[in-house]
């Protein structure tokens, strides 16, 4: 979107901005971040996981305003679209209910079948039968799965080799503990630190969901939509002015969670 109404280009801030939004917006949801859907499918509920809004919300109201107006002088928004804007809305329902399906499956399976989900992949299979079933419609793009197959095999090494240590040798779950894993999501993927803190337990899962979900988002590849969002804008790659230019990303992580840490406490 950014793309089309910027069309003078997007400052790597706002960039950094982009990428925090859409990691936070995910932070308090089972169905918006993959750490947090790992939180879900392991029995951890969706409203002991909304508090982690409290943090977003915080961290939001102090990075958005003052990368929305850098870009805004810099790059003025341009109103009018260059060309006629039209919604496949077949392919917004099939969206829907790949959605609808995950939820379904998880939601069941936890309920009435909680054995067999720990030894099949319940959830995968639920979103690739929802997905063959509405190919018919709209077919996918199946190009993708080449790069896409790259980046799971790499994910599901990682969370294997994460399985592997000791979890007696690791910190004792606390705010510092929490804080640290948020900022080593920034340059270590979130998913295997994630994997990490199931495995030992007793963690005030709200504040970790925010700690790994928002963290990510200091530097560009501690995340996958940072990942994403600079294969549009290949600038954005340059680790030194993603910090310099989103500073205000990681000032914003440390207030978020600390506002969040001084509303909820720490409830592990």
């Amino acid at each position: 979107m950014a793309r089309h109404v910027y069309r003078n280009g997007v400052t790597i801030d706002f960039q950094a901005a982009i990428v925090a939004a859409a990691n936070g917006g995910g932070a308090g949801s089972v169905i918006g971040d993959t750490t947090t859907t790992m939180m879900w499918i392991s029995g951890i509920g969706a409203l002991q996981l909304a508090p982690a809004f409290i943090g977003a919300i915080a961290a939001f109201a102090f990075f958005a305003p003052l990368t929305t107006l850098q870009q805004q002088r810099r790059s003025p928004i341009s109103r009018g679209p260059s060309s006629p804007v039209h919604i496949d809305w077949a392919r917004v329902v099939i969206v829907w209910i790949i959605l609808a399906a995950i939820i379904a499956v998880n939601v069941i399976g936890n309920s009435f079948f909680p054995e067999p989900e720990k030894i099949a992949p319940a959830l995968g299979s639920g979103l690739w039968i929802a997905i063959l079933a509405t190919a018919a419609f709209r077919a996918p793009d199946w190009r993708v799965l080449i790069e896409a197959t790259k980046g799971a095999t790499f994910l599901v090494v990682l969370v294997a080799l994460a399985s592997l240590i000791p979890v007696d040798r690791l910190p004792t779950p606390s705010p510092v503990s929490v804080f640290g894993l948020g900022i080593l999501s920034a340059v270590f993927d979130n998913i295997p630190l994630t994997a990490l803190a199931l495995n030992q337990g007793g963690y005030d899962w709200a504040l970790l969901a925010y700690a790994v979900g928002f963290g990510g988002s200091i530097l560009w590849f501690g995340s996958s939509a940072g990942v994403a969002l600079t294969n549009i804008f290949p600038e954005g790659r340059s680790l030194i002015q993603w910090l310099r230019n989103g500073w205000s990303v990681a000032v914003a992580y440390l207030i978020g969670f600390l506002v969040m840490l001084a509303v909820t406490g720490w409830r592990p």
